[in-house]
């Protein structure tokens, strides 16, 4: 009898260094649960990529000759709705971030990152999660307090087919009509959303509580729904904007 393994996830890399793609795709090429499927070195071979590949997710640079990756974020959402974008990037711009998750990308992450960590990023994003280098989610939760908390709008993250967006952008912030929203989080609840806002990982959370990573997913799912939320860096601001002070 042959076994079956399950349908490998499909990947497009969108950078204008030919050198770092070739490298990123080895890499890649290292995890059994990955196959990328394209290659493109700008926003028009990236889009004849999608629409002959259909990836499931695109990672995708800022810096490209022509149109930046950002800029194109509403285009290549628009060619394939289904597929996520995770920003593969050098800029440490909290601007750049911001305009980002605006935009429509599922996450950003900083080229810095360790290879496992990226592995890991890519799943968690094709699970409905968004991902946000840690000192990167400093930057941004820092931006919002210079604003003094005011109500700035993130694009919703698209959820999986199973499970349509209602709108297309979410108020961060403003979800539950304010502090009657935090009413609805449990004691467990309110310290993993501090641990949120302070960029943590499911990981991280369950060893800073000593409770299963599995344990604290759920957790978060719970806050997602109790405040009206589609991703962490929504609850994140959520938290900066009520004046939740995270741990640390």
């Amino acid at each position: 009898m042959t076994a079956t393994h399950p349908p490998r996830i499909q990947l497009l890399v969108v950078d204008d260094h030919s050198l770092f793609r070739r490298g990123l795709k080895a890499l890649l090429a290292q995890d059994p649960r990955f196959d990328v499927a394209c290659e493109a070195a700008d926003v028009g071979e990236a889009l004849r990529c999608v629409n002959q590949n259909r990836p499931d997710l695109i990672l995708l640079d800022n810096h490209l000759p022509g149109v930046r990756g950002i800029e194109a974020i509403p285009s290549l959402k628009e060619a394939a709705p289904g597929t996520r974008i995770l920003m593969l990037t050098v800029s440490e711009n909290e601007n750049d971030l911001a305009a980002a998750l605006q935009a429509g990308a599922d996450g950003y992450l900083l080229k810095t990152v360790e290879s496992d960590q990226l592995c890991d990023a890519i799943v968690k994003v094709l699970d409905g999660e968004s991902v946000v280098s840690p000192e990167m989610m400093t930057k941004l939760l820092q931006v919002f307090r210079q604003q003094g908390g005011g109500t700035p709008t993130v694009k919703a993250n698209p959820t999986a087919a199973r499970t349509p967006p209602t709108s297309t952008t979410t108020p961060v912030g403003t979800a539950g009509g304010s502090e009657a929203a935090l009413g609805l989080l449990s004691a467990r609840e309110r310290e993993i959303l501090l641990l949120i806002a302070r960029g943590d990982s499911n990981k991280l959370i369950a060893r800073a509580l000593d409770i299963a990573e599995t344990t604290v997913k759920i957790h978060v799912q719970h806050i997602l729904r109790k405040l009206n939320l589609t991703s962490r860096v929504q609850a994140a601001v959520f938290a900066v904007n009520h004046g939740l002070q995270s741990p640390g």
